[in-house]
């Protein structure tokens, strides 16, 4: 009774976690990509017009000379970083990073004094081919410059900036395809990737310029993210590892009767896939809604991970008897299959952890020490397994020499 209470406090004690993880993440995440208010007042001039980027809580204000075909426009964005940088632009082609012209404000290496450099992201730039480096822009940039937001006076964390320029845009042109991020590090004068969470991603959008007309890319609510991670770590990531440790160390022990181990195993698997199949089923819906937003990594290993995990529960209703032939090439490619799937699974929670941007965070910490526990406690039966295997083995040839010896003897006695 004491050992169901004290499970019962276990599943309570992992679901109030889980519960506290989701609101405090989605919350985290939806102030990271909350959009801001916007204002046609800025520190460099007063605009005619304005709006609030959907992401990163960044704005953008202008004023459009239709006489000349002259835009001038002010981006107001925040750093992440002392020696970060903050980037806006436009793309003649599309809403998209390759192909975009931009300026990116950062501190200047040497003095410390804010900067305002143009760049072209070519598409070589996106597979990081090669440094980013400054160079004149191929589209009219009349003026640009960059300016602090009081009462930040130095690039810090959460300090504003305002990026102004002046660009003289083709004849009745005025719907333009806007892209903006910003950055943790800058090498020398090279700005470096920037983070590749969803609302980073999403960062672009288009804008009618005489209308204010917005479109921009769908972002996924932050509790559908970390429901998607959460269940994804706790069925790929441990639950399926337990289940196939159950499998390997309790059937040895016969204390717990010959079919415990069974069921213990098919219970903690049947759980753990239910969960992951939820957690996929997320990660689908997800990606339907940004379709601009790809994981290729984390999408494959997802998908290889829930076909293994599909074809283990398809071959249990396929299993052939003790006695059937066939029997040993069934539990081949069922051990095979199963132990792929956890090593994909676990492997696309890291994974995972890198796509939200947690890669040093306490939650990947606090998955890697329950991991790390049950690695721990996996060696150490398997080593006690080989001892009591070696045990036995050695115990079964002193039993076959003595049964030899007492052969030998009545076959002397005989003659």
């Amino acid at each position: 009774m004491r050992g169901k209470v004290g499970s019962m406090r276990l599943l309570l004690g992992v679901l109030l976690l889980l519960l506290l993880a989701l609101s405090w993440g989605g919350a985290v995440a939806a102030a990271a990509g909350a959009p801001g208010r916007c204002t046609t007042w800025t520190p460099v001039k007063a605009y005619a017009k304005c709006i609030a980027l959907p992401t990163q809580g960044a704005t953008l204000a202008w004023t459009y000379d239709a006489r000349n075909a002259t835009l001038d426009a002010a981006f107001t964005g925040s750093f992440i970083s002392p020696s970060g940088w903050v980037a806006w632009g436009v793309n003649q082609d599309a809403p998209a990073m390759a192909g975009a012209r931009v300026i990116a404000a950062f501190s200047d290496p040497s003095t410390g004094a804010l900067l305002a450099l143009p760049f072209v992201l070519s598409p070589d730039v996106k597979l990081q081919a090669k440094p980013l480096v400054s160079r004149p822009l191929d589209i009219p940039l009349l003026a640009s410059s960059a300016t602090l937001i009081a009462p930040a006076r130095t690039v810090r964390d959460g300090a504003s900036v305002t990026i102004a320029a002046t660009i003289r845009l083709s004849p009745n042109r005025t719907t333009l395809h806007l892209v903006w991020n910003r950055g943790l590090y800058v090498q020398g004068y090279s700005p470096t990737i920037h983070p590749t969470d969803a609302s980073d991603l999403a960062s672009h959008a288009t804008v009618d310029i005489l209308t204010t007309a917005t479109e921009s890319s769908p972002i996924i609510s932050a509790r559908l993210q970390w429901a998607h991670g959460s269940l994804n770590a706790l069925s790929w990531g441990l639950l399926l590892p337990v289940g196939a440790a159950l499998a390997r160390y309790l059937r040895p022990c016969a204390s717990a009767g010959p079919a415990a181990w069974f069921y213990a195993h098919a219970a903690t698997q049947a759980a753990g896939y239910l969960l992951g199949a939820a957690g996929f089923a997320l990660g689908i819906a997800m990606g339907a809604a940004s379709p601009g937003v790809t994981y290729k990594l984390h999408r494959g290993l997802g998908i290889a991970a829930a076909t293994a995990g599909s074809l283990q529960t398809l071959a249990v209703f396929f299993r052939p008897k003790t006695t059937n032939r066939y029997r040993k090439y069934w539990k081949s490619y069922h051990h095979l299959l199963g132990y792929g799937c956890v090593v994909i699974g676990v492997v696309n929670v890291f994974q995972r952890f890198e796509v939200m941007g947690l890669g040093a965070s306490y939650w990947k910490l606090g998955y890697c020490m329950a991991l790390a526990t049950l690695i721990g406690g996996c060696v150490a039966l398997e080593v006690n397994a080989w001892v009591v295997f070696c045990r036995r083995q050695q115990e079964e040839k002193l039993m076959r020499r003595e049964v030899e010896d007492v052969v030998v003897k009545d076959r002397a006695a005989a003659f």
